[in-house]
């Protein structure tokens, strides 16, 4: 009888080695694993998916023009899971054909604005955002900090810097609205502008620029040369 699979030792776990490793430290096998959850009380889902891929020459392609009934043959293979493997590769298939993604570049307020006055127009109370980007300003993610009050909310500098960090940015902007319209930044907003500059600095990742969103205008730190 073969050794399940939750009595590897944990680094050797597919699940685990994956967290650990990320997915490219796996064999084709060990990612199918995952999928399949459990072999056999002779085989385990490991064993059980390399025996099934050396059917196929250990080619994906091939795995992936198998019926729901041929894979039934092996045992341990239900429909189920003949099911996810299909699946799996049908996946695989339909992102090798799907091209890259195009990331928006945030590079001046406009192009700020554009973006985040969907987001922010019909709002009643003040939300602060940060939008993180990479070298060439190409947006990478964009994250609410907070939301609350009519006339200011607030963020803290330690949460807008471990996502920068979580997410690999060199490039930030931050956002915040202003539900009267009155595109005049507090003294808060200096403020607040000051405190991430210093942050981003120590951090290496550039504030670019702070950009209050109003309905129909915008005010920018760095057009106004605050910055």
């Amino acid at each position: 009888m073969k050794l399940a699979i939750n009595k590897w030792a944990e680094e050797d776990r597919p699940r685990e080695k994956l967290m650990s490793l990320g997915p490219s430290a796996l064999s084709d096998s060990e990612l199918l694993a995952i999928l399949i959850g459990s072999g056999t009380p002779d085989a385990s889902a490991v064993d059980l998916m390399r025996d099934i891929l050396g059917h196929c020459n250990n080619n994906l392609n091939t795995l992936g023009k198998m019926s729901i009934k041929e894979l039934c043959n092996f045992k341990g293979i239900g429909p189920a899971k003949a099911i996810t493997i299909l699946a799996a590769c049908e996946l695989g298939k339909r992102r090798q054909a799907s091209g890259i993604e195009e990331r928006p570049i945030m590079d001046d307020a406009g192009k700020v604005y554009a973006y985040m006055h969907p987001r922010m127009q019909d709002l009643n109370t003040e939300e602060g955002w940060a939008l993180y980007l990479n070298q060439k300003c190409q947006l990478i993610k964009a994250v609410r900090l907070s939301h609350g009050g009519i006339s200011g909310t607030l963020v803290d500098v330690r949460i807008v810097m471990k996502e920068a960090v979580l997410c690999n940015a060199t490039v930030m902007i931050l956002c915040h609205n202003h539900p009267s319209n009155n595109m005049r930044p507090s003294r808060d907003d200096d403020n607040l502008t000051e405190r991430i500059k210093k942050a981003g600095d120590v951090m290496s990742v550039r504030l670019l620029d702070h950009v209050i969103i109003g309905d129909g205008n915008y005010y920018s730190y760095n057009e106004e040369g605050k910055l």
